[in-house]
């Protein structure tokens, strides 16, 4: 039976507390333009509030004004979503962690995993947030994906433990060199 094969993220939808926490954290915080609003058409106690992260698709946020955010880390059981991650330019990752310190939010400080770097905060209901920002530059016409896909390949071929600087490289040279 052939795969259903979906062509991307259409959008991400969170239950969120009340109307004004969503809006402060997803377009205040992070930047994201509050796109608009309706009722939840499967739920006539809450509302649909639509954000825009950069990319042209879309995270909504289910709100009920009768909700309060507790700040407490959503569940980590199996089926539970652990984190969202956004993408970020490298400049626009570095002025991240100055603007989280402005607001006085808490986070991970930077985590360098090898061909990102990331770094980890909570929203106001508790799930976490992760702001990543890649260590290579793409190969023209070459998307994340092909890269990684190469330097796993690469670092599984070495025995190695994980994807390093050194399989991002060979990867992105393999990939820009003219086929032949």
């Amino acid at each position: 039976m052939d795969p259903i094969q979906p062509n991307g993220v259409h959008h991400i939808t969170l239950v969120g507390a009340d109307r004004q926490t969503s809006i402060d954290f997803w377009e205040g915080v992070l930047g994201f333009p509050f796109i608009f609003e309706q009722p939840n058409l499967d739920d006539q106690n809450e509302n649909h509030l639509y954000f825009e992260p950069g990319d042209g698709r879309l995270i909504t946020v289910f709100t009920d004004e009768t909700r309060t955010p507790t700040g407490k880390r959503t569940p980590r059981s199996a089926g539970a979503v652990h984190h969202i991650a956004f993408n970020m330019t490298r400049d626009g990752f570095d002025a991240a962690i100055d603007r989280l310190e402005g607001r006085q939010i808490k986070h991970s400080g930077v985590k360098d995993r090898g061909f990102m770097h990331s770094i980890y905060f909570r929203e106001p209901l508790g799930l976490t947030i992760e702001l990543a920002t890649y260590t290579f530059e793409l190969p023209q016409g070459v998307a994340h994906s092909v890269v990684l896909k190469r330097a796993f390949e690469i670092r599984s071929a070495s025995g190695d433990y994980a994807i390093a600087q050194q399989h991002l490289d060979q990867a992105v040279a393999e990939l820009s060199s003219p086929a032949t």
